[in-house]
């Protein structure tokens, strides 16, 4: 049985939907046609997103969730709330393992993600992840022994 995140109801998917699309519309993906958006909802209201831009190495091929999380950055910063990705058809996609750790790295606590089978959180979907929390956890547990970092 599958049970519905109340703080899912309180986000306007379909806004971030249409910005994810939106954003897909200007991938650049010559090699695999296969075009991505992303958008999410940041902490303090605004909505960033980002497209897929491929490169003929492909290896340096940057997803769509690169693009997002550096529009965040160059905004001004702050959490992602929730998120969503769609492909060139407008459907839900997944984010990759690669992706889920990107967004990991700047989401809020219980980030949202719409994902191809319903409403999840970050840690449901990236589960016992490694991130700035868990440094920041450990630098305050070891503030005084010798062991962690220093301000």
């Amino acid at each position: 049985m599958s049970t519905v995140n109340p703080a899912a109801a309180s986000i306007d998917w379909e806004a971030l939907r249409t910005a994810a699309v939106e954003a897909m519309s200007h991938a650049y993906v010559p090699y695999s046609k296969f075009p991505v958006g992303a958008a999410a909802l940041v902490d303090d209201g605004r909505i960033v997103s980002g497209c897929n831009v491929e490169n003929a190495s492909y290896g340096v091929t940057l997803c769509a969730e690169c693009g997002l999380v550096s529009a965040l950055a160059m905004s001004g910063g702050g959490h992602l709330v929730a998120f969503t990705c769609v492909d060139g058809d407008g459907a839900t996609l997944m984010p990759c393992g690669r992706c889920r750790q990107l967004l990991y790295e700047h989401s809020a606590d219980g980030m949202l993600l719409e994902t191809v089978s319903g409403i999840k959180t970050i840690d449901q979907v990236l589960p016992d992840a490694f991130g700035p929390r868990q440094l920041a956890a450990y630098a305050a547990e070891h503030e005084n022994d010798g062991t962690g970092t220093q301000a």
